[in-house]
């Protein structure tokens, strides 16, 4: 996973878009093929949430909560875009993992001697809820890994979508950007 120091680097780049990606990827946990296919119909802004509608696994499919902290990031990149898709390129198509790993996300990582892959990204935020002793369940169905839950949490657990982003506003913000607000 990123460290807080790295993280806190996004932040303070966070004006260029291209280093707003990385901070949703780690503040969401989506895995990169979730990201990059993420429609603007899917996305709820008022209700502060986007759906999931297509996965590596069913599992996969979900709700996901936007925090607060990139709720404008994701706002600019759905004003942006003429196509169907959230996230795109210059010329207004939609990435492909190829051209936004090698053209974006790897040269990023590079210029910082760093090492990551877009799926470390994922972990960091996994990691972050747990550092935040966010619940276990709230983790589950945040990430997608409902087959991992119990017979319990699959049957009985119903959370409502606020107690959710209460869970990802939670999560690490580095204080020098609290400072500033």
């Amino acid at each position: 996973p990123f460290t807080k120091k790295e993280i806190d680097t996004f932040w303070s780049l966070s004006s260029d878009k291209y280093y707003q990606m990385i901070l949703i990827l780690i503040y969401t946990g989506l895995r990169i093929e979730e990201f990059l296919q993420l429609k603007k119909e899917h996305i709820h802004f008022d209700e502060q949430y986007f759906d999931v509608v297509k996965s590596k696994t069913p599992d996969g499919i979900r709700k996901v909560p936007i925090s607060k902290y990139i709720l404008p990031f994701m706002k600019n990149w759905y004003e942006s875009s003429e196509i169907d898709y959230l996230f795109h390129t210059e010329k207004q198509k939609r990435f492909k993992y190829s051209n936004y790993t090698v053209s974006y996300f790897t040269p990023i990582m590079e210029q910082f001697g760093l090492t990551q892959t877009p799926h470390c990204c994922r972990n960091t935020f996994i990691s972050l809820l747990a550092e935040s002793n966010i619940s276990q369940t709230f983790n589950k169905l945040i990430v997608g890994h409902k087959g991992a839950m119990s017979l319990n949490e699959k049957v009985y657990t119903r959370i409502d979508m606020n107690i959710l982003i209460d869970a990802v506003n939670s999560i690490y913000y580095p204080d020098f950007i609290k400072d500033d607000e």
